[in-house]
């Protein structure tokens, strides 16, 4: 099935010159089909999750890959999209079934998006069989196999690893370290303990270990918070996201440890913030991206993004839309060579070195495939009558 799908797929979106197809774009990608007729239409299959516990995770990653395509007349490379959108809900057993349709059903050229780390082992493998260009945009965890795998946000430990440096200069004493039990979570949280120790940190936690708490069940961290602040803690660091980041810091702005520094990596990004509104005020984050980076690029996207929703854009929306415009490059060369199909996709990305990007320049490590990339320090401070993320300094580069 899926040779067929395949040979059917490069027979699709080969150009020939002398007979094109006219497919219209998708109503689901939000974009105008002005191209011309002699365009052949590409399919790229976009999964996030668009239910569940990181629906406010998924629904960025899908906006802002909508974005770039409606601020580039529908097109990638040019050439007209498709774009086709699953629902990869909370992680392999939804995700799976959404990517087997839209490889062998669907037939797409490329794939993109994917929130939670535990859907990468399920997912990877339908692409590398369909040998197909999978350009995930949130965070990853380690894989042996990259060849068509390439990545436009970073890999989970990274997060933890460009702060736990900052932490254990400004924090004189243990930090608490706590996130949930899940592979998203032992990445993110593992990142800086193991980090923070190399520095020569402690941790406040029994036996020196992270604290985990069952995901998804864990709504109520207020008896966490209480053991907290019986240790002898001087700073808390976490990583949650989505409804639970919310539970977590508006219940940690009322608890015994709200005194205690907190830092975290995306507790506070996106629709999360202004859910936890006042709560929020003085949390430490750890990103990739700020919606303040005084770049072109940034003023671009950030300007087109608020023309089309009342918030600011986040990490996750950022990453999509430079997914959007790896696509748009790599197809673009795959065309001036000829042939445009799922390989030559996959090899150009290969050969595009530096991306300009609202997060600031970088490129793809030649063996992860994950960016090399500048990380800064965010802290929740009043934004004219609101709450946002601002840049504090500059961290890290890492990749």
């Amino acid at each position: 099935m899926f040779k067929n799908a395949r040979i059917a797929r490069n027979q699709r979106i080969r150009t020939t010159g002398a007979v094109a197809l006219t497919l219209s774009v998708a109503a689901s990608a939000g974009c105008s089909s002005s191209g011309s007729s002699e365009d052949d239409t590409l399919k790229i299959g976009l999964l996030a999750s668009l239910s569940g516990t990181y629906e406010p995770v998924g629904t960025e990653l899908r906006d802002g890959f909508k974005l770039y395509l409606d601020t580039h007349d529908g097109k990638l490379g040019g050439k007209k999209v498709e774009l086709v959108i699953g629902d990869e809900g909370d992680g392999p057993a939804t995700a799976r079934p959404a990517a087997e349709k839209m490889i062998k059903k669907d037939q797409v050229d490329a794939m993109t998006g994917i929130v939670a780390n535990g859907s990468y082992n399920s997912v990877l493998p339908l692409a590398e069989k369909a040998k197909i260009p999978l350009v995930s945009s949130n965070g990853r965890p380690p894989v042996k196999n990259v060849d068509r795998l390439w990545h436009t946000s970073f890999l989970s430990d990274e997060p933890g690893q460009a702060i736990a440096e900052y932490v254990h200069e400004e924090v004189d004493g243990p930090v608490y370290a706590i996130g949930p039990d899940y592979q998203g979570g032992y990445d993110e949280v593992g990142g800086f303990t193991k980090e923070f120790k190399k520095e020569g940190g402690e941790l406040a936690n029994p036996d020196g270990k992270t604290t985990w708490t069952p995901f998804p069940k864990t709504t109520n961290f207020l008896p966490y918070f209480s053991d907290i602040a019986k240790s002898d803690a001087e700073a808390i660091y976490t990583f949650y996201a989505g409804k639970a980041a919310v539970d977590f810091v508006k219940q940690y702005a009322k608890s015994d440890a709200s005194h205690l520094p907190l830092y975290t990596a995306f507790a506070t990004e996106g629709s999360t913030l202004k859910a936890q509104g006042k709560a929020a005020k003085d949390v430490y984050s750890v990103q990739n991206y700020s919606a303040d980076l005084d770049n072109d690029a940034n003023r671009k996207f950030v300007s087109d993004w608020t023309a089309k929703h009342d918030t600011t854009p986040t990490e996750y929306a950022m990453a999509s839309y430079d997914a959007a415009s790896v696509l748009d490059k790599a197809i673009g060369e795959a065309s001036k060579k000829g042939e445009v199909t799922s390989e030559t996709i996959n090899k150009a990305i290969g050969g595009l070195g530096k991306i300009d990007s609202p997060r600031g320049p970088w490129e793809f490590n030649e063996k992860t495939h994950a960016p090399v990339q500048k990380w800064y320090l965010r802290q929740v401070r009043p934004d004219g009558d609101q709450l946002a993320n601002v840049k504090v300094q500059d961290l890290k580069t890492l990749g």
